[in-house]
């Protein structure tokens, strides 16, 4: 038989088999896709699951950092670092101590001497109504309708159902306090070491950035330590003037405590303050206990919206807009924790950035009166920042940042 002229019929033609086979790729591309995948949902339920001790770290350093100042203080005359930090939380500890102490008995004694009189509270309330609203109400007939009420048996079954939840849930809460105060501890008093131990494995370009970080960070977690406690001495004195006017007793203590419970549980700590006063006032008057509730509540939102953001300006040096929106945010990622470490956070982060941020000046247009009261502050807080741990000594982020805004 002839061979043809045509080349194409020439090649071999593959075998009806070879095109269905498996590339020798794929089988490895699976099995690596597989166990990427597999590390990545390992990786995510490990996330989830120490949250909480993440959250408890993140609480721990920035509790470090408030007190190392004076941790570093006491090292300088000669004290051993570990037993200047044992000192400072041995000190910050019975003061909390000593307060919550206080509120306790103080507590623990109006509360029996609101048990002894409430048939006298009580009579008074229901002639009060039966003279306003021209009802018969009795104190035997609203004890007997409460006792034998369901909502009140069932309030009861679920009480005693909840013990076991609420002995869980004190426990867990010491666990993590004893976790916060370990961390801290070891923070505060390795700072030096843990400093060194990051910067030794970075550049030096890098080690100078990481060093700056943190006395920028530890400038605004005491910046924002010594504004809560501004405006704690500043709720103490209000609340103090307006107990004090009434006649409430212990109106020292309980202006001390709604202070310092008011200003450093966020969010829900004004309306946990007033609730003390609120009770004391009642065993004086039924009607004090009302007027100390329109004061707190309107104090709030004078705190909220005037005392708070300029206070929080001028010590930790960002804009109340900033602020009230970081303290937003932080309640969203990370609840009343968040809100606490938020303002610190993002001055920390706006002092750390503003140093790589070039500015210039506005061409054609006067300054303002505005802008040179700007200007002014700016110098202040320049001149301010001598000093840190040493009288007449410039801090090493204010330096570096100089040299890059001069290049």
């Amino acid at each position: 038989m002839a061979a043809t002229d045509d080349p194409a019929q020439d090649e071999p033609r593959p075998r009806r088999g070879d095109d269905a086979r498996m590339p020798r790729w794929l089988p490895r591309a699976v099995v690596v896709t597989l166990a990427i995948f597999a590390c990545f949902q390992l990786s995510l339920w490990a996330f989830h699951r120490l949250t909480g001790l993440l959250v408890d770290i993140l609480i721990a350093f920035f509790l470090a950092l408030a007190i190392e100042p004076a941790v570093d203080r006491l090292a300088a005359r000669g004290m051993r670092r570990g037993l200047a930090t044992g000192l400072v939380f041995l000190s910050c500890t019975v003061l909390v101590v000593g307060i919550f102490t206080l509120m306790g008995s103080m507590l623990a004694g109006q509360i029996q001497h609101m048990v002894e009189n409430f048939p006298s509270y009580l009579d008074a309330v229901i002639g009060w109504v039966n003279r306003t609203f021209h009802t018969k109400l009795s104190r035997v007939q609203i004890q007997e309708s409460l006792l034998h009420s369901d909502w009140l048996q069932k309030y009861v079954r679920n009480s005693a159902s909840g013990v076991l939840d609420v002995s869980a849930t004190v426990l867990g809460g010491l666990f993590q306090l004893l976790t916060v105060a370990l961390f801290s501890f070891y923070f505060a008093a390795d700072g030096p070491r843990l400093r060194r131990s990051l910067c030794s494995v970075l550049p030096p370009q890098r080690q100078t950035e990481v060093l700056r970080a943190w006395e920028i960070a530890v400038a605004k977690t005491g910046g924002y330590i010594y504004s809560r406690a501004l405006m704690a001495l500043v709720s103490g004195i209000a609340h103090y003037v307006l107990l004090q006017a009434l006649g409430v007793p212990y109106a020292p203590a309980l202006a001390v405590w709604v202070g310092l419970v008011s200003q450093f549980i966020p969010t829900i700590g004004t309306y946990l303050a007033g609730a003390l006063p609120m009770l004391l006032a009642f065993t004086v008057d039924p009607w004090y206990a009302v007027w100390v509730l329109i004061f707190v509540v309107v104090y709030q939102q004078f705190e909220n919206y005037l005392l708070q953001p300029r206070i929080t300006a001028r010590t930790v040096d960002i804009h109340p807009a900033v602020a009230f929106g970081s303290v937003i945010a932080g309640t969203a990622l990370l609840g009343a924790v968040g809100a606490l470490i938020a303002i610190p956070v993002t001055a920390t982060l706006q002092a750390f950035l503003g140093a790589y941020v070039r500015r210039y000046e506005v061409v054609g247009e006067p300054a303002t009166g505005t802008d040179a009261d700007v200007a002014r502050a700016d110098a202040e807080a320049g001149r301010g920042r001598r000093g840190g741990r040493g009288e007449g000594r410039v801090p090493l982020w204010s330096r570096v940042r100089d040299r890059l805004r001069r290049r």
